[in-house]
């Protein structure tokens, strides 16, 4: 780990990161400002009443801003009459012109909405998937081309007091990018940084930045990375952040992944502004990040603490721990083990007529049984103890603890051994009863998904929820979309949008009931081509909007297929599936 660069004063004690504040309309982001929650609208940005009503819909939520696409000048010279109408029903909410491709369109759209979204890797810049040398000169001459490009945009936005957002997304970084820093989540950073220097020198500094992927590990440590090189640049860098991950998908698995990307920046003090992108109604969105940012609006805002300490892992670069393996109750785990699944005793009990019928979701182990040690990682007696012992033995925090899960771990994680395993749990302090699934999902996913994104955890243990099968289903879905243990077809579906050229939610799910048998095949389902080939870098296979009802499908980031009427077009997807070698026939349902 570069000692020079820190995202956050201490891992150990939460104190939301200090920014200066950012007007967008009437709302506030950053300073003190509690974190915002926004989302995006789904309607054709040319339908003024569709457009409005999903306004009003998602403001009625609770929603504080609203995105609304501008691909063209066209559409986002209706942003006038949205924007008209919208104020006209008696409805402030702050809208965003949501910019691809077009600085045209951009300039149209900073005249009628209060803030300006544009993307680095494609504002201005090329996405042709080229692959070359550049050098410092034609790097230079590549950037002062962007600069010229993107001025007028800066010096519009400061002339009538619009603020923006400089948006990376982790599938769509320019050519130029990529052929010097790579995928990474460095390139994502540099791709930012570029264009606030452009708007810094002409001191306009109304920006907030955000770091999209749909891969929350990449997320993660992409945030991160931007939030250490800004206080390397300077005080004056304080810029406020939105968070979200990008094609989190829909349902349990989409609040999850949501959960672990947002819910690992927030506990550290990171955010200032979320939206949870999921693949179904934009309204649906606002409960979930209402609860995501909801217990740290509660959170006194605190001086930076300083603890000194120092992680066990690299905040910037994944790597597992490396503990030693063990067996228990016949289960290998530790090393390069896949992480187990833990359940208590009375659970097992409970599913015990079942569990040879549970299929992926059954329990492995059961913790009264497993002789993990728990200790209170602030007990260096207790510790120096448990190092001493010449076998690894399994350990986990104990219940009652007076920190957070998540600092909790990171503490013993530092100071045991690293021979020694260690069992993760959602909680501390086990729920006496029943508790809203929500309740329970978003914790269990943000306090277990962030330290296995920092490759700490050979175990699980979710006890937040406490239906047997449900807290089961919790645990493998969270190992699942922290991209720990892969047991099923794992989808990236990103939300739909004004840009979206088919209905993705019925889309999403006929793909499901197709593929869904299919174990660790990883399926792409685009809606347009903005973030597709690159969103698409760790999937099998991809299924993207090309045109009005027509789909291009792809092999990773290489389109195969062009132009296949939407109708025959999930046939054609098994087919490509099968062509590589992938597929599988599902298997019959039991005889009753």
């Amino acid at each position: 780990m570069n000692p020079s660069l820190t995202y956050c004063p201490d891992l150990l004690h939460y104190a939301r990161r200090e920014t200066r504040e950012v007007k967008v309309g009437n709302v506030g982001i950053g300073g003190n400002n509690p974190i915002r929650v926004q989302s995006m609208i789904t309607s054709d940005t040319r339908d003024t009443p569709a457009c409005v009503a999903e306004v009003l819909a998602l403001a009625e939520a609770g929603c504080e801003i609203v995105r609304i696409t501008a691909q063209t000048r066209v559409y986002a010279a209706n942003l006038e009459n949205i924007a008209r109408e919208v104020r006209a029903a008696g409805c402030e909410v702050p809208l965003v012109a949501d910019i691809h491709f077009k600085p045209d369109a951009a300039l149209e759209a900073a005249k009628w909405v209060e803030k300006i979204r544009v993307n680095p890797g494609n504002y201005a810049d090329k996405k042709k998937f080229e692959i070359r040398e550049y050098t410092d000169d034609q790097y230079e001459e590549e950037l002062e081309r962007i600069r010229d490009e993107f001025t007028p945009l800066v010096r519009l936005c400061k002339d009538f007091g619009r603020a923006m957002r400089i948006g990376t997304n982790h599938g769509s970084l320019s050519d130029r990018i990529m052929n010097r820093y790579g995928d990474t989540p460095l390139g994502m950073v540099e791709s930012a940084l570029e264009f606030a220097r452009i708007a810094r020198d002409h001191d306009y500094h109304e920006l907030i930045f955000s770091m999209k992927a749909s891969n929350p590990k990449v997320m993660i440590e992409a945030y991160r990375l931007l939030v250490a090189r800004l206080r390397a640049e300077g005080p004056d860098w304080n810029y406020p952040i939105h968070l979200g991950v990008t094609e989190a998908g829909d349902g349990e698995d989409g609040r999850i992944k949501s959960a672990i990307g947002i819910g690992s920046l927030l506990a550290d003090g990171i955010g200032d502004t979320v939206r949870v992108s999921l693949t179904e109604d934009a309204v649906h969105e606002i409960p979930v990040a209402r609860a995501l940012v909801e217990p740290f609006n509660k959170e006194a805002k605190t001086s930076p603490p300083s603890s000194n300490f120092t992680p066990s892992y690299d905040p910037f670069s994944y790597e597992r721990r490396r503990s030693s393996s063990v067996t228990i109750m016949g289960h290998a785990l530790g090393g390069e083990n896949t992480v187990r699944v833990f359940t208590t005793q009375d659970r097992w009990n409970a599913l015990a007529h079942k569990i040879a019928s549970m299929g992926d979701f059954k329990p492995e182990i059961i913790a009264e049984k497993s002789g993990v040690l728990e200790i209170d990682p602030k007990d260096d007696a207790a510790v120096i103890a448990l190092n001493a012992r010449p076998e690894p033995c399994l350990v986990t925090v104990s219940d009652g603890s007076d920190m957070e899960v998540i600092p909790a771990f990171r503490l013993l994680a530092s100071k045991v051994d690293p021979r020694h395993p260690i069992l993760l749990k959602d909680t501390l302090t086990p729920p006496s009863e029943n508790q809203d699934f929500l309740t329970a999902l978003l914790p269990a996913a943000r306090n277990i998904g962030s330290l296995l994104c920092d490759g700490i955890g050979d175990a699980v243990l979710v006890r937040g929820e406490t239906a047997p099968g449900q807290s089961l289903r919790l645990a493998y879905n969270i190992l699942q979309a922290a991209g720990t243990r892969i047991f099923k077809t794992d989808y990236v579906a990103c939300p739909s949008c004004g840009r979206t050229l088919f209905n993705l939610q019925s889309t999403t799910q006929k793909i499901r009931a197709a593929t869904g048998h299919l174990k660790g095949v990883r399926i792409a389902v685009m809606g347009c081509i903005v973030n597709g080939p690159g969103e698409m870098a760790d999937a099998d296979f991809g299924y993207v909007g090309g045109a009005p009802n027509k789909i291009n499908l792809y092999v990773g980031k290489t389109a195969v297929k062009f132009n296949i009427p939407e109708e025959e077009a999930v046939e054609r997807l098994i087919d490509l599936i099968r062509e590589h070698g992938k597929w599988v026939d599902a298997p019959q349902p039991a005889a009753v």
